[in-house]
């Protein structure tokens, strides 16, 4: 069976160091072509991926017949071009966040099923190494009722960098709450279920910068459990990656997922002890005084794409439900509500 072609729209940091090299790596799958304007990243795709076509805009694309079309443009043009693909009929992965606001997402999801069109988010993370852990230990009760998740992503960039995703106005959808928020939300949601109130602080720290660049957000699930969602560029030190605390025992774990940083420097899953970190940064499971140390599982972004093959190919379930990403986005919403005001925001999300 041939492998099925692949459009991707966009080459920035999410085309050519997240989709780019999952896509070529995937056996079933095709980088038929890459739309860019751009002369320099052209000439990129063309040195990472000799025989990729590079086209100008999505007509082009089109043109091609592409299986399924990735989009991983800014984030204020995925609503347009996901529209636009499910009306082509073009099976799509739309980048995270979804879209900017959680109507345009509900919009896309009903019109995608209106269609018949295949339609999932690329919430990458699901698959990281200490996600996959933190997982795993619950389910075997390790931890036994967790009752609070601290989760963080910090990152020190005192100086802000130019372009749109720390620049502009809400149509943009920059800043940490979207870009790294709408990670630590959907790993809260993945961990413990639906969310029934919401607290913000979202601040502008760096001169200069005009979106969020240091929040907080603090959700209370249905369930009971408390998260703690920490995410800033100006963390001179970081904080634990994950602290999980439940009434049997505590996991502490520092450090990032490996795979971003392994395909950034041009690896990718087919390379030995693909995911695996070192012993020295695997976390602590325990108690005071009592605890030991837990390899952390391999992180399998490649799992993402396995997925979409099977679900088109087979009928299997997409990788990601795009509901899941709109309720994440209504959080992010609810987030900024609250730190405007100053308030705790209500909200019961579905399923």
């Amino acid at each position: 069976m041939s492998a099925l072609k692949v459009g991707l729209i966009g080459y920035g940091i999410a085309g050519a160091v997240f989709h780019a090299p999952l896509i070529a790596a995937n056996q079933n799958l095709r980088l038929d072509a890459v739309v860019t304007a751009n002369p320099q990243r052209r000439a990129k795709i063309e040195q990472d991926h000799p025989g990729t076509a590079v086209v100008d805009d999505l007509d082009a694309l089109l043109e091609r017949r592409p299986d399924l079309v990735v989009v991983a443009s800014p984030n204020r043009t995925h609503y347009e071009l996901t529209r636009a693909l499910v009306d082509a009929g073009v099976p799509v992965v739309v980048d995270k966040p979804f879209v900017p606001t959680s109507k345009q997402g509900r919009e896309l999801i009903e019109h995608a099923a209106r269609e018949d069109v295949p339609l999932t988010v690329f919430q990458n993370r699901r698959w990281d190494n200490d996600l996959l852990t933190v997982r795993a230990l619950i389910e075997a009760g390790e931890l036994g009722p967790v009752h609070r998740f601290e989760s963080r992503f910090e990152r020190w960039v005192p100086t802000p960098k130019p372009g749109w995703r720390e620049s502009g106005g809400a149509e943009e959808a920059g800043g940490v709450l979207y870009d790294l928020g709408s990670h630590l939300v959907d790993q809260a949601l993945l961990l413990f279920g639906p969310v029934e109130s919401v607290y913000a602080q979202v601040d502008r720290r760096r001169p200069g910068v005009e979106v969020d660049d240091d929040s907080f957000i603090a959700l209370t699930h249905t369930g009971g459990v408390r998260s703690h969602l920490w995410m800033s560029k100006f963390a001179a030190q970081h904080g634990p990656r994950f602290r999980v605390l439940g009434d049997r025992a505590a996991y502490t774990k520092y450090g990032l997922d490996p795979q971003e940083a392994a395909m950034g420097a041009g690896g990718g899953p087919a390379d030995p002890g693909w995911g695996e970190e070192p012993q020295e940064l695997w976390g602590q499971l325990g108690t005071v005084g009592e605890s030991r140390t837990v390899p952390t599982e391999p992180g399998r972004y490649q799992a993402f794409y396995d997925a979409v093959v099977s679900a088109l190919r087979d009928g299997g379930p997409l990788p990601v439900d795009p509901r899941d990403s709109v309720a994440g986005i209504e959080i992010i919403e609810a987030a900024r509500r609250s730190a405007e005001n100053g308030t705790v925001e209500r909200l019961v999300q579905e399923g």
